[in-house]
């Protein structure tokens, strides 16, 4: 198990974490979650032994194999699936082991070391590495491509995938999330959830934490407090300790008036000096409680546009590329009102980006019709703006430079709201995190009063203050939205219908984020059956055919019994998960004297959410297989 006694950790004279304890179990899920600046990746230093703590100690089982995701990747010429199963680093040895062995001709050693990789399940490594791959987006073709080749968003995935099938007793995850789409962070989210180490993971998505997490290791005020549960049961926990402490300080404020005059009034008067003397002591030995607040200096809105034309911008009959060798998308038609309020979803490279390029006006339609609205003003959020931003200049000066009429008095109020105080507006972007940059881009683009905003992936490296201040501008925005997003509650909170960019075409998508999961499920089916070989043509002996496919059917008979029986184990198991997170729904459960009971239920919690997704995962691959089946007997 982790445990911290009485941890202190300092980055130069800035105090992060102070004098905090907590232990985290074997197997444990956690999720580490504060505000940026409060310590995360620091802890994740400690926990790496990268970084000393001041004060206090962490420790861990010395024989424990950590993982996490390189920051950094080289220019390798190492194919993609090699660079991942390099994560293995013990059949990695293996192998070298190997190697020397033949080359000493020692045949004892060697049955060893083959047995060995049995053991650990080598034969089955590049196997594995393919499945993560493909799981992160990758298609088949680009496995044997060299490292080298792929961008720096996705030889970050690379990394994820060289850190994920790693055999780590302990996973540390710092936003694996960022550089993924919808599609590649569902699955993820499975992968995770299956994943029987322990896990530390520092997330900003507050439904990839619901989702994967079993317990949150909250920081804030240098302090570093354990919570049963996952984020949304963290946040009723924590909202009933700050509603106590808020009438816990309320009631000593009282004291402390009703204390301080009287020793004010009788100080002075011999007959009441001893008695004022007492109070004054009583006074001095108030524990000191702080005033009740959540930490969230962002509370930003989208101006109100002076006008709303109607239709504001419209697609008519376009195709949408590059060139004519490079087309992505046709026959696309789309309008946008006020109030339009639109998700896109779709794979990885299927042209959601095309799409609100096309629509900003970033690149030319090859066909059909561009109709903008006069004088409309579309705010545009993608990470190329981030990489447009002025480096040597403030976020004062983009500011000023963007309204030259601004002062500075109102520059700074204005980025105030945006978490820039002090001397934060006046630091160069040079300087600035990733989410400072994303801060910053968000502020320019309020200050610009659209009446359209194109987002492609805006939450990237927000924190969750600033992702819920996001989530609350855009809901009160009266313009149209259109909105990429992987933050699954982002979509969900301010989006009203979606729209499918698929196969070349955009479509509108009729169900929620669920339904279009089970899209992706069936879509990948269907993929696989499209890339089976064709079968060569030959003369059909009818008899031997009907004979061969009522074979077939009776070998999918036993295995339609199985699939049943799980798909009844599923359903019983889902009915008694819903009624334990009912529970947990109740914020009286979270009160102490139900301290015991709730530790109870977080691990029946845990059980049967991983009971429910191994059932799942047999039935869903009996279905394949009766479905396999059955496509034979047809053919």
């Amino acid at each position: 198990m982790i445990i911290a006694t009485d941890l202190s950790l300092d980055r130069g004279a800035k105090n992060l974490i102070k004098s905090s304890s907590f232990t985290i179990h074997p197997n444990h899920k956690v999720g580490l979650v504060g505000a940026n600046g409060c310590g995360k990746s620091s802890l994740f230093a400690a926990l790496l032994g990268e970084l000393q703590p001041d004060r206090g100690d962490v420790s861990m089982p010395s024989g424990w194999d950590v993982a996490t995701v390189k920051q950094e990747t080289p220019a390798l010429a190492q194919s993609a699936l090699d660079y991942v199963m390099d994560g293995d680093k013990e059949f990695r040895q293996l192998e070298q082991q190997l190697e020397k062995a033949r080359l000493t001709d020692d045949g004892n050693q060697e049955a060893l070391i083959l047995n060995h990789i049995d053991a650990i399940n080598g034969y089955s490594l590049p196997a594995r590495a393919s499945e993560l791959l493909h799981g992160l987006g990758f298609l088949q073709e680009q496995l044997s491509d060299a490292v080298k080749d792929f961008s720096g968003g996705w030889r970050m995935r690379l990394n994820l995938a060289q850190a994920l099938i790693s055999r780590a007793d302990l996973l540390l995850l710092d936003e694996p999330t960022n550089h993924l789409d919808l599609d590649a962070v569902i699955w993820l989210q499975r992968w995770l959830k299956r994943f029987t180490g322990t896990l530390v993971l520092i997330s900003h998505d507050r439904d990839f934490l619901d989702d994967v997490i079993e317990q949150i290791l909250h920081i804030e005020h240098q302090q570093a407090k354990l919570y049963s549960g996952n984020y949304s049961a963290f946040e009723r926990q924590r909202a009933e300790h700050l509603a106590q402490q808020d009438a816990q300080f309320q009631k000593q404020q009282k004291e402390v008036a009703h204390l301080t005059s009287f020793v004010d009034r009788f100080r002075a008067k011999a007959s009441k000096a001893k008695q004022a003397q007492s109070r004054l002591k009583r006074l001095q030995k108030l524990p000191d409680l702080a005033p009740a607040h959540v930490d969230s200096q962002f509370t930003f809105s989208f101006k109100t546009p002076e006008t709303l034309p109607y239709p504001l911008l419209a697609l008519k009959e376009t195709t949408c590329g590059y060139n004519q060798e490079t087309i992505i998308l046709r026959d696309v038609g789309l309008t946008l009102v006020p109030g339009s309020r639109i998700g896109l979803l779709g794979r990885n490279g299927a042209g959601k980006s095309t799409l609100i390029k096309s629509l900003a006006g970033d690149i030319t339609l090859i066909k059909g019709e561009r109709y903008c609205a006069q004088d409309l003003t579309v705010g545009y959020f993608s990470q190329h703006q981030l990489e447009q931003l002025h480096m040597p200049s403030s976020a004062i000066d983009h500011i000023v430079r963007a309204k030259p009429d601004t002062t500075e008095l109102q520059a700074r109020s204005f980025l105030g709201s945006f978490g820039f105080t002090g001397d934060q507006a006046l630091s160069p972007v040079s300087t600035m995190s990733g989410g400072e940059k994303a801060r910053l881009v968000l502020a320019l683009i309020v200050n610009e009063k659209p009446q359209l905003l194109l987002l492609d992936e805006p939450t990237n490296h927000l924190d969750l203050e600033m992702r819920q201040a996001l989530v609350f501008a855009l809901q009160d925005f009266e313009g149209a939205i259109i909105l990429i997003a992987h933050d699954r509650f982002l979509l969900e909170s301010c989006v009203d219908e979606f729209f499918l960019v698929a196969n070349g075409q955009v479509s509108e998508f009729s169900g929620d984020i669920d339904d279009y999961q089970q899209w992706l499920n069936e879509d990948k089916k269907q993929t696989l059956k499209n890339t089976k070989p064709a079968k060569s043509i030959e003369v059909v002996d009818k008899k031997q055919l009907r004979k061969d496919q009522a074979e077939l059917r009776k070998k999918a008979s036993p295995l339609r019994k199985q699939a049943d029986k799980y798909e009844k184990k599923v359903q019983l198991l889902q009915t008694e998960l819903a009624e334990v997170e009912g529970v947990l729904a109740e914020s009286e459960i979270y009160q102490s004297e139900h301290k015991a009971r709730l530790a109870v239920l977080i691990k029946q919690q845990a059980k049967l959410k991983a009971d429910v997704e191994e059932n799942e995962m047999y039935w869903l691959e009996l279905e394949e297989q009766i479905e396999e089946i059955m496509l034979q007997a047809s053919m």
